[in-house]
């Protein structure tokens, strides 16, 4: 873990996030339909509020496709969900490609080992405390609060108060 002091929050705009692992707990509930039902937290929806109110922007970017993820993302104002992503430093590129933005710009949420070459590039890395332990070691801020018990929320209030905005 890095000190965070070193760590310019200021070029922080966007916040990419894993969804299952990171806004959920990593539980996946099939119905017999074949419907996956997740949990997700209402801390996590609030600091998303807040975040769009202080001018971030947020990119859910999910290695599984499903509708729980559409409908998350779009009662929480995300317009940039990439799902079924097996290489998500591609989804980050063409989100800095047309926003005209750098890696550096970038806080990324992630807490498996697909998550970690994304996570090496951007300018602030985070995991919850339950991501595997070679994610653990390569993140700048390991999350006090699990993942979908509102860890999305801590990293923004986090960046928020960094920034001077709160």
């Amino acid at each position: 873990m890095n000190d965070l002091n070193t760590i310019d929050f200021h070029k922080i705009s966007y916040i990419l996030m894993d969804c299952d692992g990171v806004l959920t707990d990593g539980s996946l509930l099939y119905m017999p339909s074949g419907e996956v039902i997740k949990n997700f937290h209402s801390h996590d929806g609030y600091g998303i509020e807040q975040g769009h109110q202080h001018g971030l922007k947020f990119v859910i970017i999910s290695g599984r496709s499903a509708e729980a993820n559409r409908h998350r993302a779009r009662r929480l104002k995300i317009a940039e969900l990439y799902e079924d992503c097996k290489d998500k430093c591609i989804a980050a590129e063409e989100i800095a490609h047309k926003y005209k933005i750098d890696f550096e710009n970038f806080c990324y949420i992630g807490d498996d080992l697909f998550d970690i070459p994304l996570l090496k590039r951007v300018g602030f890395s985070c995991a919850p405390p339950e991501a595997i332990e070679d994610v653990r070691n390569a993140v700048d801020y390991i999350t006090k609060i699990s993942a979908g018990r509102g860890c999305v929320r801590e990293v923004v209030d986090l960046i928020l108060k960094k920034q001077g905005k709160m």
